[in-house]
C-alpha cells in the first residue's frame, strides 16, 4: 500500500512508544462495563486507525497522539463522511475510527449511524469540540464505542482510546444514573447491531405486533424461515420470548424510525 496522499485521504506510518496506562469505564464514570477488560498486552498494539475530521490541524493533533501511544500503527485520514466510508470499504477492517461529530456529509449523529449501519464491526469513537450534557449519552446510544471531547489532554485521549480497545465504552464523567442508562442503551444497541438485515426486518414486524404467519405472508417466506429468524433474534438479543425482545428493543426506540 502506498503511503502518499490520495484524493484528500492521507495515510501515514506512525511510530512511537506507548506511555499511558489503560483506563476502564468504571474509572471514567464510576461503573463497570458488562463487556469486561482486555489484557494489557492487547492495548499497546493497534494496527490501523482512521481519523475522519475536516480540520487538518485536528487530524495532525490526533495523528501525533496516536503516533506516540501506539507503535507501528498505520494511520488513514479522511476529510468528509463520504471519504471515510470509501476508505473503510476499500481498506477493510480498522481497529478504530475516530469520527468528528460535525463534518461534511453529516448532521448530528447521522454520520455515526451511517458508518455503524454499513460497517457494524468497526468501532467508531466520536471526537467532538461540543461538550453539551447529553451528547455523550446520545453518541453511545447511536452506536459509538466512545465519546472524546477535543479539549481532553493528550494522555486522557490515549486512556480513552485504550478503554475502547479493551472492549469498554468511554465517555466523560456523567451522573451515575445517567451513566447506567447509557451503558444499558449502548449494550442493547450492540445486540441489535449483531442482527442481520433480514433479522432486523423480522424484528421490526415482531415489534409491530405481527404474528409469524403474518410475517411469513408479508415477506413471502415460509413459516419455517420466520421461526428460524425469530429464534436467532432471541438468541442474539439474549432474551427468551418475543415479549422480552419487544420490551428490550423498545428501550432504544427500535422500529420507530421505520
Amino acid at each position: 500500500m502506498s503511503g502518499t496522499a490520495l484524493s484528500g485521504v492521507e495515510r501515514s506510518r506512525a511510530a512511537g512508544v506507548a506511555n499511558a496506562a489503560p483506563v476502564s469505564l468504571s474509572r471514567a464514570i464510576g461503573l463497570r462495563s458488562a463487556s469486561g477488560t482486555a489484557q494489557q498486552g492487547d492495548l499497546d498494539y493497534v494496527e490501523r486507525v482512521l481519523i475522519a475530521d475536516d480540520h487538518p490541524m485536528v487530524r495532525d493533533g490526533l495523528r501525533t497522539v496516536i503516533a506516540v501511544a501506539f507503535d507501528q500503527c498505520e494511520l488513514f485520514e479522511a476529510s468528509s463522511l463520504d471519504e471515510a466510508s470509501a476508505v473503510i470499504a476499500r481498506e477493510g477492517d480498522f481497529d478504530l475510527v475516530l469520527l468528528d461529530l460535525n463534518m461534511p456529509g453529516a448532521v448530528g449523529f447521522s454520520g455515526l449511524i451511517a458508518l455503524r449501519e454499513r460497517f457494524p464491526s468497526v468501532p467508531v469513537v466520536i471526537v467532538s469540540a461540543a461538550q453539551e450534557r447529553g451528547l455523550a449519552r446520545g453518541a453511545l446510544a447511536a452506536g459509538a464505542a466512545g465519546f472524546i471531547p477535543k479539549s481532553l489532554r493528550r494522555s486522557a485521549i490515549v486512556d480513552a482510546l485504550k478503554t475502547v480497545l479493551a472492549g469498554d465504552f468511554y465517555a466523560p464523567e456523567m451522573d451515575e444514573i445517567e451513566a447506567a442508562e447509557t451503558l444499558e442503551d449502548a449494550d442493547i444497541q450492540r445486540r441489535i447491531d449483531s442482527l442481520t438485515p433480514q433479522q432486523k426486518v423480522v424484528l421490526r414486524l415482531v415489534v409491530a405486533g405481527k404474528l409469524n404467519k403474518q410475517i411469513a405472508y408479508e415477506l413471502d417466506v415460509s413459516m419455517t424461515t420466520v421461526k428460524a429468524h425469530v429464534s436467532a433474534i432471541l438468541a442474539k438479543l439474549k432474551v427468551f420470548s418475543r415479549t422480552q425482545a419487544v420490551i428490550l428493543v423498545n428501550k432504544v426506540k427500535f422500529g420507530t424510525d421505520a
